[in-house]
């Protein structure tokens, strides 16, 4: 019988990625995983800044392309002094 309960039904949770794993969420937003907390992932942006909270079915692992640009951009801050 199906139901509401039946395993098939249910959406599965993510699993937690490594932090500082590049993470894009819903609003195409790059930021690295920081860590979860009360059933929400935590992103920081890769240039420094705060730290946001999204659902963990509106994250999704950073392209290669999006990789590359955060990291750029990371390299670009760090080059002028905006990241230790």
């Amino acid at each position: 019988m199906f139901g509401k309960n039946d395993r098939t039904e249910r959406q599965q949770t993510p699993h937690h990625p490594t932090p500082g794993t590049l993470m894009v969420d819903a609003d195409q937003r790059v930021g690295e995983f920081r860590g979860e907390a009360y059933g929400f992932w935590f992103l920081r942006p890769v240039t420094g800044g705060k730290e946001w909270s999204v659902a963990p079915e509106d994250v999704q692992p950073a392209s290669p392309e999006q990789r590359l640009h955060a990291e750029t951009a990371r390299a670009n801050a760090r080059s002028r002094g905006e990241l230790l």
